[in-house]
């Protein structure tokens, strides 16, 4: 059961009308969840020396990517194999960024930059915190049905998120963190569901 404080933050977190807010937490579950960008190819459209695409990927709140060009902004995921992938969550602060925090996301996705097509567009709003984006119609956070779950992915080879227009009309942007989550594959063969402990896991076949 949410307490009260935590129903306050779930509601920051999305915001008013759709938009985003961010949260102090990055609520993804690690038990049906898992981090799939570790080996990907990562590449951005532009940055100022010293704040390169690698501050997306160090764990660092303390550092970020800045763009230095005209925007869009982009960012590109590319994978090594077609993946089922659930959610994006980003790390963006509006106080310490203030024009440099975005304001406007395209999600885009495809086998590679020939035919990326977009399949969201969010809109965030003084963000402070991570940005959860779902790559499908679902949340799949919120999803507890395991036939609902199944269909809460896309499968693509590439994501692109382009940075459309920043607060306060600015320029160029800062992003803090990037993180790629999909489904953690299920241990037991064409069951549809998930078993999480070790004895169930254990007990789920016949020998």
């Amino acid at each position: 059961m949410a307490t009260e404080s935590e129903g306050e933050e779930e509601t920051a977190a999305a915001g008013v009308g759709g938009k985003l807010t961010g949260s102090p937490q990055l609520a993804v579950d690690g038990g049906d969840l898992r981090e799939m960008a570790k080996k990907a190819a990562w590449s951005v459209s532009s940055c100022k020396p010293g704040n390169g695409v690698v501050a997306l990927r160090d764990d660092n709140l303390d550092t970020y990517w800045q763009s230095d060009g005209a925007q869009p902004h982009l960012v590109n995921i590319q994978f090594q194999r077609k993946l089922k992938l659930q959610l994006v969550v980003l790390y963006v602060d509006f106080k310490l960024d203030e024009s440099y925090t975005p304001s406007k996301i395209s999600v885009r996705a495809g086998d590679s930059f020939h035919n990326l097509k977009e399949i969201k567009t969010v809109e965030l709003v003084k963000p402070v915190g991570w940005v959860h984006i779902s790559l499908s119609g679902t949340d799949p956070r919120c999803v507890f049905s395991p036939s609902a779950y199944s269909e809460t992915f896309i499968h693509t080879f590439m994501l692109q998120l382009a940075i459309l227009s920043n607060h306060l009309n600015g320029r160029d942007t800062h992003v803090r963190q990037i993180k790629i989550f999909g489904p953690r594959p299920n241990p037991v063969p064409r069951q549809p569901f998930h078993f999480t402990s070790r004895e169930f896991i254990t007990y789920s076949t016949l020998r």
